[in-house]
């Protein structure tokens, strides 16, 4: 395959899955800007992270435990909540439950996007490879972000519980990432018996978070009152 090519695939999936995310927003699409903006930020969070993780296997050693719940599932998803809390949480574009999932999606596939580009040129990945690696790790980050912003959805408009959803925003991707990325390293040669199964099982979970957050949006009383009203 060519650079350009290669890139290309790289950079498709992440782009597919954010413009899937962004369009299933029945109600109010949020600004272009602002979910490019996102995703930009996470592109940039690779390299902090990258060196983090560095340092985290030189002072933690590379356990398949604690590398996929440690090194790798509670530094980048730790990271991709306080980019999303601190730059748009409190944001008037942030308007209804459905907007942390667009925004968290654009920051976990920036963030997968980038890391897709250094593993295709670092491994000269062929076509079938980075399809495999868009089904898999690219499709798991949009996943983390879906749980990720769902609850910082229902924190921002459910302040009773706030402080639980934040906490369940941080923890829950955490979890689930730990899984994937221990299950990756274990089942290494029978990996898909275990996988397709819980890709299957995040996708059905995420849609339906999609789904019910779509259908809290307090937007959505304000269309159906205007069609009454015509």
């Amino acid at each position: 395959m060519s650079v350009l090519s290669v890139l290309m695939a790289a950079i498709a999936p992440g782009v597919a899955l954010l413009s899937y995310f962004y369009l299933k927003d029945r109600y109010d699409p949020e600004p272009i800007s602002q979910v490019l903006k996102l995703f930009l930020f996470g592109v940039l969070l690779v390299f902090p992270i990258m060196v983090l993780q560095r340092a985290l296997v030189q002072g933690l050693g590379d356990n398949p435990f604690v590398f996929s719940f440690i090194t790798s599932a509670a530094t980048e998803e730790f990271f991709k909540w306080f980019l999303v809390y601190f730059v748009i949480y409190k944001h008037t574009s942030f308007d209804e439950p459905y907007d942390g999932i667009v925004y968290s999606v654009a920051a976990s596939l920036g963030f997968a996007t980038l890391e897709n580009v250094f593993y295709a040129f670092f491994n000269s990945s062929g076509f079938s490879t980075l399809m495999m690696r868009a089904f898999l790790p690219v499709s798991g980050h949009a996943m983390f972000g879906v749980i990720m912003g769902y609850h910082l959805g229902k924190a921002k408009f459910n302040p009773e519980a706030s402080r639980k959803h934040l906490s369940y925003a941080l923890l829950l991707p955490i979890f689930w990432h730990g899984v994937f990325d221990y299950t990756m390293i274990v089942t290494k040669t029978y990996w898909i018996w275990f996988m397709v199964p819980l890709m299957a099982f995040l996708w059905i979970r995420s849609l339906w978070k999609v789904s019910h957050a779509n259908a809290r949006s307090p937007l959505r009383v304000i269309q159906r009152e205007e069609r009454v009203k015509i």
